[in-house]
């Protein structure tokens, strides 16, 4: 079969952007080139991989696992199911802490590493950190540093707990914030994402509230804490912000104009 045969095969069961994506992966073909040469000769190996990916995605695999890899901030991530898939709203943070220029930076929940990789890569003469429970996250996100050449101390813990005694000029944070019992977890790509890193508690802020507690111990003086959060939960984080000490509290909107992270900085 070629190419032309195989995308057209594959659009009776998926959009044809997502067809043209995963063979562009199978074959290691650039867009162009693909487009280029629609006759382009596809070995029978090459024909079983794309049509079992295409097979996944018509099931709802998302893309980025089929791919193995995720843009953000204009770099490449590998992700695997044992990571949250970065999105385009997390890069905010990365935003506010080039904005900030800290010298000590953490990144709590840092999943792939996308977003303590990005500041580092920004800013390389900050001290970045960054802290995971999951090892297999870890990995991830290690890789990706590596490919990256960034520096990054990686630590595995539940929040604050590997970091006894050490403050930050800027601590950021996309934690779990999707309520345990809301219908979007049983819809989309986050069917197939770790759900310890979506859902966050009955109303979505258990974690967001152990964060704003603790935060102040690990803040240098007039450090900043910012946390990603749901479309619907902003007057709810200031409040839990203001109710910690927190002062001259601010909030960001996303693109499509959602207040989608607040912060505030260390009284």
């Amino acid at each position: 079969m070629n190419c032309s045969d195989l995308l057209t095969e594959a659009r009776a069961a998926i959009p044809p952007h997502e067809a043209r994506l995963l063979l562009r992966h199978v074959l290691g073909l650039a867009l162009a080139a693909l487009e280029a040469h629609p006759e382009r000769k596809v070995s029978p190996g090459e024909t079983a991989a794309f049509r079992a990916l295409a097979a996944r995605r018509a099931a709802g695999g998302p893309i980025a696992y089929l791919i193995g890899r995720r843009e953000f901030y204009d770099l490449d991530f590998q992700v695997t199911p044992e990571v949250l898939i970065p999105r385009e709203e997390t890069e905010l943070l990365v935003d506010i802490a080039l904005e900030a220029k800290a010298g000590r930076i953490l990144d709590l929940g840092t999943g792939s590493g996308c977003l303590a990789i990005a500041v580092a890569k920004q800013l390389p003469q900050a001290q970045v950190t960054a802290v995971d429970l999951s090892a297999a996250a870890l990995a991830v996100a290690r890789d990706n540093a590596a490919c990256h050449g960034v520096s990054v101390r990686f630590l595995q813990g539940d929040w604050f707990a590997p970091l006894a005694g050490e403050r930050f000029d800027l601590i950021l944070a996309n934690p779990p914030y999707v309520a345990e019992a809301d219908p979007h977890l049983a819809q989309g790509d986050v069917r197939f994402e770790p759900r310890a890193a979506l859902a966050g508690g009955p109303d979505g802020l258990d974690d967001i509230r152990r964060i704003v507690a603790q935060a102040p111990a690990h803040l240098a003086p007039d450090g900043r804490l910012w946390l990603e959060h749901g479309y619907d939960q902003a007057p709810a984080v200031a409040s839990l912000l203001a109710a910690a000490g927190f002062v001259a509290i601010e909030q960001r909107r996303d693109l499509a104009g959602i207040l989608r992270v607040s912060g505030g900085r260390r009284s």
